[in-house]
């Protein structure tokens, strides 16, 4: 029989700064890695991810529930959606994003956290911090 895992969301994994207005904690809880998000007012991935992630659009599935804030999400093909608290969404690759108005977002994401907002290792480049 498997044993209780218990973790506290403020007492992360890893957490992965973004380039600013945000950053996103890593919490490995047994066989799940559960990633949650603070994005600040101005927040953009295009912006402030981007160039961490080296694509040209998120290309990380999230299955996530908005807690709290106002997230648009602008898919590839053109569609266009808002989130705001309790909403639950499915977005595939191909998206970007941006906190809508003057609250920060607070999201949780069930299966985006792994690869989301993780610095590609160049040269130049110095890994994200851990708090492991």
């Amino acid at each position: 029989m498997g044993r209780a895992i218990i973790k506290k969301v403020g007492e992360a994994d890893e957490r992965r700064l973004f380039v600013s207005h945000g950053e996103a904690d890593v919490l490995n809880v047994g066989e799940l890695i559960l990633g949650r998000g603070i994005f600040e007012p101005g927040w953009q991935w295009s912006k402030h991810v981007k160039p961490l992630a080296g694509t040209e659009s998120c290309e990380v599935v999230h299955t996530l529930c908005i807690l709290s804030g106002r997230m648009h999400i602008q898919m590839r093909d053109g569609e266009e959606f808002d989130l705001g608290p309790g909403d639950v969404a499915f977005i595939p690759p191909g998206h970007d994003a941006w906190v809508v108005g003057d609250e920060i977002c607070r999201a949780v994401d069930f299966t985006g956290a792994e690869d989301y907002a993780r610095a590609r290792m160049g040269r130049d480049e110095a890994p994200q911090p851990s708090l492991q």
